[in-house]
């Protein structure tokens, strides 16, 4: 049975999410944030015949993002998606979303798969650290944001430094950094942090200052900062090759992400 959960059903939600913490992080930062009953986000939930919550959809504005650590009615989430005149893109865990996706009956505009990994522990070297690490402040946000937009990477994102200031300011990011002659170098930051996960982004070095291990060192003590914390840490990544130094210290892939847009 499918139907709209409310806080009274939360307790069960998070029971079920948390199992899977960073592979969840949209849905249980969507949530906490915004709960259950605002119009432009509902969550369902499936019950099996003991009453147990065992898959999750959740819908936050056009996006629908479903959760199952088994068998779940495919169908039925795609029933509710397909009655939404504002439905139009669809992401989640592959092994999910591929089950859902034949039921959707129109084939995507445009179909993206990234790597999805997660990091419970570190496994660095103690010459991996530096001290020479600092984390970000409201007075770095400027040189910070300036830093980024001159990376190639990250030529199609849109780093402002209101939303950056936003961040740092309500907890959902956190920024460290390098510098060498008084400018920001190298660079790792989370972004989407919730209670219990969060996801490493923008992580970067200028071209001049690369082959130092700079990137790696802000990104084990943003890490360890976090894992202290009790959270997992999650990232996506298109290149194997970043992919590998990710590894090294400490990430593991998880299965692929994937968005649709219809």
């Amino acid at each position: 049975m499918i139907r709209r959960l409310t806080e009274k059903d939360h307790k069960a939600c998070f029971h079920l999410l948390k199992k899977k913490s960073a592979e969840n992080l949209f849905i249980i930062g969507d949530i906490e944030v915004y709960g259950y009953s605002q119009e432009f986000q509902k969550v369902w939930g499936e019950f099996n015949q003991n009453g147990e919550l065992i898959a999750v959809l959740l819908k936050y504005e056009e996006n629908y993002i479903p959760f199952a650590l088994g068998k779940f009615d495919a169908r039925g989430f795609a029933d509710i998606m397909l009655q939404d005149p504002t439905f139009n893109m669809m992401s989640g865990l592959k092994d999910i979303t591929e089950k859902i996706e034949p039921f959707l009956k129109v084939e995507p505009k445009k179909k993206r798969q990234t790597y999805y990994a997660k990091c419970t522990k570190l496994q660095v070297k103690n010459e991996d650290r530096s001290d020479s690490v600092q984390k970000a402040t409201i007075g770095d946000v400027y040189e910070l944001v300036d830093m980024l937009n001159s990376v190639p990477e990250f030529s199609d994102s849109v780093i402002t430094v209101d939303k950056k200031r936003r961040g740092i300011q309500d907890g959902t990011s956190r920024s460290f950094f390098i510098k060498e002659k008084e400018k920001i170098v190298a660079t790792a930051s989370t972004a989407a942090e919730n209670t219990v996960s969060a996801m490493v982004v923008g992580v970067a070095t200028l071209d001049n200052y690369k082959k130092k291990g700079y990137a790696t060192m802000c990104m084990i003590t943003l890490c360890t900062e976090l894992l202290a914390e009790g959270k997992e840490l999650c990232l996506f990544y298109d290149n194997p090759a970043a992919g590998n130094i990710y590894k090294r210290i400490g990430f593991e892939d998880i299965g692929f992400w994937m968005m649709y847009n219809y």
